[in-house]
């Protein structure tokens, strides 16, 4: 593997997020096509070894990631830390959403903003801006069906309410 190459991967594990093409080459003090190069040499190096890891090209440029066959280690080494008021939030979101930020905070309380920063940071909960609506619209993404199995749920889930004082006179 060339020096550039490995300077490349090294830049990647120390960043852990994606980086377009020119950001890498700004930390690597090179051009575009040196870059470019690199990357598909780096790549096709991941791509022959059996490791963990990969390069992988995202919509947001370029990183070094654990292989999709090793992400079920990831929610058994690296818990996600949420509070109870965070994953109430979360449930709120997943419940009623798509939900505008406006109608959690409501719902949830002031607390929800913090919340809703901490869950969209772990990548649980993204915020769409609608062209009509100055709120954010809020929804869960394909991690949080991930990490909390969603699919693996029964299909009927029957969720008993207790009937408020009112309901209980008729």
């Amino acid at each position: 593997m060339s020096r550039l190459a490995s300077k490349i991967e090294a830049i990647l594990y120390l960043k852990g997020q994606p980086l377009t093409i020119a950001r890498i080459a700004e930390y690597a003090h090179s051009d575009r096509a040196a870059v470019e190069e690199a990357l598909i040499e780096l790549m096709s190096d991941y791509a022959h070894r059996d490791s963990a890891l990969e390069i992988a090209e995202t919509p947001d440029g370029y990183c070094l990631q654990l292989r999709e066959a090793y992400q079920d280690l990831v929610h058994t080494l690296v818990p996600v830390d949420l509070g109870l008021g965070a994953l109430r939030t979360l449930a709120a979101i997943a419940l009623k959403g798509p939900i505008p930020m406006t109608q959690l905070v409501e719902v949830r309380g002031s607390g929800a903003y913090q919340h809703v920063q901490e869950l969209t940071e772990q990548g649980f909960v993204k915020k769409r801006r609608k062209a009509d609506s100055r709120s954010a619209w809020l929804q869960v993404t394909d991690k949080f069906y991930q990490y909390f199995q969603v699919d693996k749920l029964p299909e009927t889930i029957s969720v008993k309410v207790k009937p408020t004082a009112a309901e209980s006179a008729e």
